[in-house]
């Protein structure tokens, strides 16, 4: 394949610290039309916040607030310190990188809640981790993300079973394996996306804040995004592209009503898997274009897990008051890991066989 354009190297994206915004370029791993897109470098969520809120005294932030509403009365009540083991509820998480990400918080002595819209799919799953964990570490229901009750009888299950989260992780996702262009795509195919990806996430992250926020402890939400988060365009899967686009946006505004309200032991944060070798993934591997991204930069569940669980446990480890974006595959790391393609042939054929 071609390369015109000059390879940058990027600094590492580890969190949303940098406040720079250097375009470099990577490949796109569905496309079959384009080469290089650009991309903004340095996202700095955290940063962006103190500038928003920056010419408002807090006072006027908070004036239009009702004094009496439980945000504002409990945006304080974080009198506990959250120290392990943590108490974890990841959505969607019956397999591919949510059950992978259960595994390692239980390697790591923490207690898992899992969930999914599939009563049998939970039932086996919960089955297969207490058999390697312990039965008093798992715990799991049935939940479909897009229904409100649901994410409410979920919320009441974990307060019963564990009492409270420290980590909520919004994993539940769909491309309704359809990798196909916008004009082709089903009705039935673009609710299911959107209802997912995006309403889910809104109700998941309603509950989890509303609960939350009344523990002693606090919390820690994590959404996680996709492929299209970071503005490139997502040929053949547009509607995931445009919800996982969203994530970024819902996290940075809820990022912001809670500074806004004061509330100071709950964060919201984004969580960066990459490419990862799922179903999901692997249903769309029927291009060149497709074939040749997948082998050189996605990996299996289980490694990002691995990678992913330790920082994300470092984070109320550490007391951090911090919004974070958390990234498996960097652009630095991206960049290598092409380059060593083009000038070595590595990872060729890795996981599909290519033309």
């Amino acid at each position: 394949m071609a390369t015109t354009a000059p390879l940058h190297r990027p600094p590492p994206i580890l969190s949303s610290h940098s406040p720079s915004a250097k375009h470099h370029y990577i490949l796109s791993p569905f496309s079959e039309a384009h080469t290089y897109y650009p991309k903004f470098n340095g996202h700095s969520f955290p940063t962006v916040l103190s500038r928003q809120f920056s010419c408002f005294p807090r006072r006027c932030a908070l004036r239009n607030l009702n004094p009496s509403s439980s945000l504002v009365t409990m945006a304080s009540a974080n009198t506990e310190p959250m120290v392990p083991p943590y108490n974890v509820l990841i959505t969607g998480s019956t397999k591919g990188i949510g059950y992978a990400l259960a595994k390692e918080f239980l390697k790591a002595g923490d207690n898992v809640l899992i969930c999914s819209r599939s009563n049998e799919r939970v039932e086996s799953a919960v089955q297969s981790l207490r058999k390697e964990f312990g039965e008093q570490h798992v715990w799991g229901t049935k939940c479909d993300v897009r229904e409100g009750e649901d994410v409410k009888n979920l919320v009441a299950f974990a307060q019963e079973k564990l009492k409270y989260i420290d980590i909520w992780i919004n994993n539940a996702g769909s491309n309704a394996y359809s990798y196909k262009p916008l004009a082709e795509a089903s009705d039935e195919d673009l609710i299911e996306v959107v209802t997912t990806n995006t309403l889910g996430l809104m109700i998941c992250c309603r509950e989890a804040i509303k609960m939350m926020i009344n523990q002693p402890r606090g919390g820690h939400i994590f959404n996680i995004d996709g492929a299209g988060s970071d503005g490139r365009p997502t040929p053949r899967f547009a509607a995931y592209g445009a919800t996982k686009r969203s994530v970024v946006h819902l996290t940075k505004s809820l990022q912001a009503e809670l500074q806004m309200q004061d509330v100071k032991n709950v964060l919201v944060h984004n969580l960066s898997p990459g490419m990862v070798t799922t179903d999901l993934l692997m249903s769309g591997a029927t291009t060149k274009q497709a074939k040749f991204f997948i082998n050189i930069l996605a990996e299996p569940a289980e490694v990002v897990a691995e990678y992913l669980v330790p920082n994300i446990r470092s984070i109320p480890g550490n007391g951090s008051r911090k919004p974070t974006y958390i990234r498996f595959l960097t652009g630095l790391k991206a960049y290598s890991q092409i380059f060593s393609r083009l000038a070595f042939g590595a990872r060729r054929n890795r996981y599909v066989i290519e033309d």
